[in-house]
């Protein structure tokens, strides 16, 4: 497991997929490092729509919480939200 660290708070959100793309997991034997994680874990900055489904397209788990207001909108709307 490879732990990746940016600067606090400071554009928290467009860091997401330059980070991503630096990753490089040596494998245990031999052959060319993978560039794509198992799984992310990042907190509520990183819970938009277009880093969630940046996620999904390269089939990356994510850990991230949801915003309180994304909930509650989205439970407004009832059947129509999702």
């Amino acid at each position: 497991m490879s732990l990746i660290i940016t600067a606090g708070h400071c554009h928290d959100n467009p860091q997401l997929r330059p980070v991503l793309e630096k990753i490089r997991v040596p494998r245990t034997s031999q052959g060319q490092p993978r560039t794509r994680p198992d799984k992310v874990r990042a907190d509520k900055a990183h819970g938009s729509h277009a880093d969630r489904s940046y996620l999904r397209r390269r089939r990356i788990g994510c850990t991230i919480p949801e915003k309180a207001d994304h909930v509650r909108n989205r439970e407004k709307r009832g059947a129509h939200g999702g």
